[in-house]
């Protein structure tokens, strides 16, 4: 009873496999659904970055998985966006959400400070850069998830501790870092992801840790399993372990969704 929501295209430009190609994964692999959310084209002119769809592909994405849906059928096969949360860009998401029938949006946070990504590899000694650089890197990241889940715009929210990536991490109880973002779900009844992404990154955890998932579960958020799928033999990987996660944390069932609307599956 587990659906990937969380798959890219090659559109995104670091991904590979044709949309189909996910969808014989996911059928092979006992899923009951497929999803794909590639990363959002920014506003403005010129790449913003070098790994999503430029805006001029967006047409191209809804067509591509359109076309998907109706080769697949009656494996059902839905349509969203990975969309990145940048304070002061509200209105580009608005935007996006009305250019497709989509079936769900993604919120996630990748982006810091201008052209600074926490996840990306080239930019990893800031988290070393002095003695208190990570602890300054989690609450800013942490602020901006915050404001990312209680703006409203998003059907759920990616990977929430992305931040421990190649495992740095500040001293202490984190869980003063998880409560803002849990509270602020709780209140927009916005979905958290369990993915397990993380167990192919550096970290070689469960985005997000075990804390975190039981305050979630205590708070009354829901969740759903993904896999950040970005080569189609990533689709449901090690979806074993992440039921048996959010089984520990107290979860008997997981999110679906279908034309933005959420609805409950058990967890079997």
């Amino acid at each position: 009873m587990l659906a990937d929501y969380h798959v890219h295209t090659p559109l995104c430009r670091h991904a590979g496999g044709e949309p189909l190609e996910y969808v014989a994964v996911a059928r092979a692999r006992g899923l009951d659904e497929i999803g794909f959310s590639d990363h959002c084209p920014m506003p403005g002119v010129g790449p913003f970055d070098d790994w999503r769809m430029h805006r001029d592909d967006l047409p191209r994405y809804v067509e591509m998985i359109l076309e998907a849906r109706e080769k697949s059928a009656p494996f059902p096969v839905r349509l969203g966006l990975e969309c990145d949360y940048l304070a002061g860009h509200e209105g580009w998401i608005e935007e996006l959400a009305g250019l497709a029938s989509w079936d769900y949006l993604i919120g996630s946070v990748h982006y810091i400070a201008p052209g600074w990504a926490v996840d990306d590899p080239q930019w990893i000694g800031k988290f070393t850069a002095s003695g208190t650089a990570t602890e300054e890197i989690w609450t800013a990241y942490w602020h901006a998830y915050e404001r990312c889940v209680a703006s409203g715009l998003f059907d759920f929210v990616a990977h929430p501790d992305l931040v421990k990536k190649f495992g740095h991490r500040p001293p202490g109880d984190l869980r003063r870092y998880y409560e803002p973002a849990i509270a602020a779900a709780a209140a927009r009844d916005v979905a958290m992801e369990v993915s397990t992404a993380g167990l192919r990154k550096p970290v070689d955890e469960l985005y997000p840790a075990a804390d975190f998932l039981k305050m979630a579960r205590e708070a009354g958020v829901a969740v759903v399993i993904n896999s950040a799928a970005h080569a189609p033999q990533e689709v449901g990987q090690d979806f074993a372990k992440a039921a048996d996660a959010v089984r520990a944390a107290g979860y008997g069932e997981t999110a679906r969704f279908i034309g933005r609307r959420r609805r409950a599956v058990p967890l079997v």
